[in-house]
């Protein structure tokens, strides 16, 4: 079997600043803004009022849908408004419902009410959509119906792989609660009856390989391994990381469960610990503030909802020109248009760029059919005829071409000698390509709707048609039916004649 990642990079890792100190913890900022639809799936639905105090801790947006979780109050304070504002998402930035909470200082934690984590798995999955468990890798899909796909699995999965660039929460959160990762690593393969449970790490990050190391060996589950990966991006990718693990490939189209695994991010894994053991939904997570245009490169535990102005001025503010802020890493992050948006779950990173830490505007030359576009991507595909399918607009040969099995991990990008933005022209192909997946189902079902009217119209005629045989017939047997009558009268009369002579 295969064991080495196809394609890929050898970046600069730029995370030697943010990792020289522990995570910092205890930062409350002075208002939260917490969305409704910051997870994969169906928006969460506001459950509090304008003026209601809430608690750390305490529901504000119960689950919509499956796909959905739930939304609570990171720390304690006051609903100002429920309003419509823009969030970062795992897919770029989206209009949200959102609960604005002033909060007063306290950060005042809820009654639990529940304590224990049940033993049915039914109940464990309520339990964990009711904590807001959403991955917290990038993807950001609801836990609970991502363990509910999944059912039985062969192997978990427990990402630590960060690969991308800039990132360092992951290391940082390793390093900190590796006993806490390994028993929600545990919990993730009791919920998936899994006899396996992989724990990948980076091989360049030697603290976090030891301090999980050394938990795993405490437990002493003869499930848990630890596996180094080599230092290459995008090695942490799910389908990336099981084929480097396993030497299986997840089938195009597919899910990992289809073959019998699952992939959970390590933050992910921590999460579901505290849920299990402290009944604590998911209020907060490990953010990575760095980049030359920020005072102080770090990691922080920071509230889920708080502006990102609050978090760099608790870094220390702006320094330098900062040129973009970016939300994610260096690779498949995006840029936000202020730092008034909130840090959702799908936050792992901010960075505050300089001119020289990004990619600088240049002309896109012809393509020249190197092919190293090629030879550098993850997913096999070829970059350069997806590329040009895309300018045609050619929904088929892209199909055709696995633009689905673009991860959009810009490994192009980065290779390509005529500085043509791949992967910006693969985003705009894919929306293209839903859009026109959309347009045409919208006029097969106008033509379905139109066929089933003309059958319907058809047989209505047909039906008037019968009826007007009918009626004709019933006319013509009337017809007959009097002249009978007529004739019989006549008859009578006739007899009435002769025998009155």
């Amino acid at each position: 079997m295969n064991r080495h990642l196809v394609g890929g990079l050898r970046l600069a890792a730029n995370k030697t600043a943010s990792t020289a100190g522990p995570i910092v913890r205890g930062f409350v900022p002075p208002r939260l803004v917490l969305a409704m639809h910051q997870h994969a799936g169906n928006a969460a639905e506001p459950v509090v009022a304008v003026g209601q105090r809430v608690a750390k801790g305490e529901l504000v947006g119960k689950p919509g849908p499956s796909p959905s979780a739930a939304v609570h109050a990171s720390s304690s304070g006051t609903v100002t408004a429920i309003e419509e504002r823009l969030v970062p998402t795992g897919t770029g930035l989206h209009a949200s419902l959102c609960v604005v909470v002033e909060t007063d200082g306290e950060d005042r934690a809820a009654t639990v009410a529940e304590a224990g984590w049940p033993a049915d798995r039914a109940a464990q999955l309520e339990r964990i959509a009711q904590g807001g468990l959403a991955g917290l890798g990038g993807a950001v899909f609801p836990t609970a119906a991502k363990l509910a796909a999944a059912g039985s699995s062969r192997a978990v999965i427990v990402n630590g792989a960060e690969c991308e660039p800039y990132i360092s929460c992951d290391d940082l959160l390793m390093r900190e609660a590796p006993e806490q990762i390994v028993a929600g690593a545990l919990l993730l393969a009791d919920l998936t009856s899994a006899s396996e449970c992989i724990i990948a790490i980076e091989r360049d990050k030697p603290k976090a390989l030891e301090a999980v190391g050394a938990a795993a060996r405490v437990s002493g589950d003869p499930r848990l391994r630890l596996a180094g990966v080599p230092t290459v991006y995008p090695a942490g990718g799910e389908r990336q990381l099981i084929q480097l693990l396993t030497g299986e490939e997840v089938p195009s189209g597919r899910y990992p469960n289809a073959i019998g695994y699952v992939c959970h991010n390590v933050g992910t894994a921590y999460a579901l610990a505290r849920l299990a053991m402290h009944a604590e939904p998911l209020v907060s997570r490990i953010v990575t503030v760095t980049g030359g245009g920020v005072g102080h490169r770090q990691n922080l535990e920071v509230p889920i909802g708080t502006p990102i102005a609050d978090l760099i001025e608790r870094c220390g503010g702006y320094r330098n020109e900062v040129v973009r802020l970016i939300h994610g890493g260096s690779m498949m992050g995006y840029a936000l248009p202020n730092d008034g948006v909130p840090v959702t779950k799908a936050t792992s990173c901010v960075i505050a760029a300089t001119a020289v830490e990004i990619r600088q505007s240049a002309d896109e030359w012809a393509c020249i059919r190197c092919g190293d576009c090629a030879n550098v991507c993850p997913a096999r595909l070829l970059p350069q005829e997806i590329y040009f399918a895309a300018l045609a607009r050619d929904f088929g040969g892209l199909a055709d071409l696995g633009l689905d099995d673009c991860i959009e991990c810009g490994c192009c990008d980065v290779a390509c000698p005529s500085h043509i933005s791949l992967t910006e022209h693969f985003r705009v192909a894919k929306h293209e390509t839903a859009l026109h997946e959309r347009r045409l189902a919208l006029s097969e079902a106008a033509e379905r709707r139109h066929a089933s009217r003309e059958r319907r119209l058809e047989a209505l005629e047909s039906k008037v048609r019968e009826a007007q045989e009918d009626l004709r017939s019933a006319v013509r047997g009337d017809e007959h039916r009097q002249e009978a009558i007529r004739a019989a009268v006549e008859r009578a009369r006739q007899r009435r004649r002769e025998g009155s002579k």
